[in-house]
């Protein structure tokens, strides 16, 4: 396996976040921990991933704090993987490359779900950038400044 180069000290949010989150797997792992899935067996049989590769994905979540280690809710020897705030946080990442992926997606009939409401059962509308007076922006009416 190719090695990373760490980005955590680049000035770039967008590239600091990619090295906190690691890859794709990782996505996927959190995917499903935000649909409940908890356990590591649990994890390799949604993803197929080989154990090996899943277990240095999950111990690189836990030690960004995106994921915590808890004891089985169940009292068994088990442990489960929980979302932290930080992982939490990336909820609207997920949602926003779901809605890219709706809209753009070379065979949109083949995806299968709509993320819904949980109480009304209608679909979430589409993520929108505003101003913090809540006008809606595009990429070409917002600009990097410096601090």
């Amino acid at each position: 396996m190719v090695k990373r180069t760490s980005l955590e000290g680049d000035p770039c949010p967008i590239a600091r976040s990619l090295d906190a989150i690691g890859d794709w797997w990782s996505l996927l792992i959190i995917r499903d921990a935000f649909l409940g899935v908890r356990r590591f067996s649990a994890f390799q049989r949604s993803l197929g991933l080989a154990k090996n590769i899943l277990t240095v994905r999950l111990r690189a979540l836990v030690d960004r704090g995106i994921l915590a280690i808890e004891p089985a809710d169940d009292g068994s020897a088990y442990h489960d993987y929980v979302l932290t705030a930080k992982g939490r946080g990336l909820f609207p990442i997920l949602v926003a490359l779901r809605q890219w992926s709706e809209e753009f997606d070379d065979h949109p009939e083949q995806i299968t779900t709509t993320l819904v409401d949980r109480v009304n059962r209608r679909p979430v509308r589409k993520l929108l950038l505003a101003a913090e007076d809540g006008t809606p922006l595009t990429a070409e009416q917002t600009t990097l400044a410096g601090r």
